[in-house]
């Protein structure tokens, strides 16, 4: 699979909005790599407080978008759709430094690399950046949840 749309995303994430923070896969091939799209815009709900008279994205949105991003190159890596019983969780994030800010109307481009996966623990090196500068970079584990 070389895309994914919207509606392919959501087959793939059990997030909705506001809280689904992809928008568009751009390149992917499952155990290996997945490059997608945040598009920021004003009207992001955290931008009323965050801040009103200087809108940033907050840092823990980005990560939270890279971790998206990391699931869904998890869930196309295993073949098994999230559903009401499986479902992506992040379970770690390491390493991350913030170098410039995110603001309304910046395209976040999102990478993520798998490294490794060990009892169901998956490892990604992640990147984000916005027009080929770096804004963060890290690590982040992600687990497969089931309902009990």
């Amino acid at each position: 699979m070389e895309r994914m749309d919207i509606y392919q995303i959501l087959e793939h994430l059990p997030h909705r909005y506001p809280f689904l923070l992809v928008d568009r896969v751009l390149e992917v091939e499952p155990g290996r790599y997945l490059k997608a799209v945040k598009n920021v815009t004003f009207n992001e709900p955290y931008f009323v407080g965050h801040f009103p008279s200087r809108a940033i994205m907050p840092g823990v949105m980005i990560v939270e978008a890279l971790a998206q991003a990391a699931a869904i190159l998890g869930v196309l890596t295993v073949e098994e759709q999230p559903g009401e019983d499986v479902y992506p969780l992040l379970a770690g994030v390491d390493g991350f430094r913030f170098k410039r800010q995110v603001i309304p109307g910046d395209q976040l481009l999102l990478e993520a690399e798998c490294q490794k996966n060990k009892r169901g623990i998956w490892r990604f090196e992640v990147l984000a950046s916005v027009e080929g500068k770096k804004v963060t970079s890290g690590e982040i584990l992600c687990a497969e949840g089931r309902a009990e």
